[in-house]
């Protein structure tokens, strides 16, 4: 994990940090080829310079966010944006936490792509890269 992203974790509360520690390393294991950074003040996962998900500690709980997860099709990421193709899902305990449901929405990312590094450059027009 990178050392910003755990200085990130270890400034939540105890519960939020555990939350936070699962999905990082879980995403680190399952994205390997992924860049991670902080990124707009909270972690977020890039695949070929594409922001493709993160997480961010919200008042519902920690927002975990996937770019391009209303087309994953997933009924549990349902939280959707209203002007992107962004979905998410919020966590408030780390036993909320479904391994097998956050490994399968790891490889959608992966597959289901919008191309978000050029948004601004296509004046805020998205299109499906994968």
């Amino acid at each position: 994990m990178q050392s910003e992203i755990q200085n990130y974790n270890n400034n939540l509360s105890q519960s939020d940090c555990e939350v936070c520690n699962l999905l990082a390393s879980t995403i680190d294991s399952e994205l390997t080829e992924a860049e991670s950074k902080i990124w707009h003040a909270h972690p977020v996962w890039f695949l070929d310079g594409n922001p493709t998900l993160g997480y961010s500690k919200q008042k519902k709980g920690i927002r975990l966010m996937f770019w391009s997860g209303a087309g994953f099709d997933e009924a549990l990421l349902n939280v959707r944006g209203e002007k992107f193709k962004d979905a998410s899902i919020f966590y408030n305990d780390v036993s909320e936490i479904d391994l097998i449901d956050l490994k399968r929405w790891l490889t959608k990312s992966r597959e289901i792509q919008w191309d978000y590094k050029n948004l601004i450059k296509r004046k805020g027009k998205l299109e499906r890269i994968k």
